[in-house]
């Protein structure tokens, strides 16, 4: 399946103030992400490996640092875990088409748009 590469989605949480001002940041610009409330509609493995995959990160760099013990797991059992406890994974990631990057700092998210 194609990636459309006008869509701008964020991995969000709204008690995060990184996430709040990376959030922010795109708005400032004039641009109206698809938010993704991602501790209340976690996404599948499917979706963690595509994100990955937009990073081009391998796993363990996908994980907060609460979940830095499982980072000599292997990374099908880090992508399980962050499927099955997404408040593992780090915040707020930023998709737009068939790239992505994580917005800490805000000036991360620059290169993407």
């Amino acid at each position: 399946m194609a990636v459309n590469p006008d869509t701008l989605v964020i991995w969000h949480n709204p008690r995060c103030s990184k996430s709040r001002q990376a959030l922010a940041y795109l708005q400032d610009r004039g641009l109206t992400p698809e938010v993704r409330l991602y501790l209340k509609d976690p996404p599948s493995a499917d979706e963690i490996r595509a994100m990955l995959t937009a990073l081009d990160l391998p796993p363990a760099a996908l994980l907060r640092k609460e979940g830095a013990a499982l980072k000599s797991e292997s990374d099908a059992a880090i992508i399980a875990a962050m499927a099955a406890d997404s408040a593992l994974i780090e915040r707020p990631v930023i998709r737009k088409g068939a790239r992505a990057v994580i917005g800490r700092p805000v000036e991360a998210i620059a290169p993407l748009l």
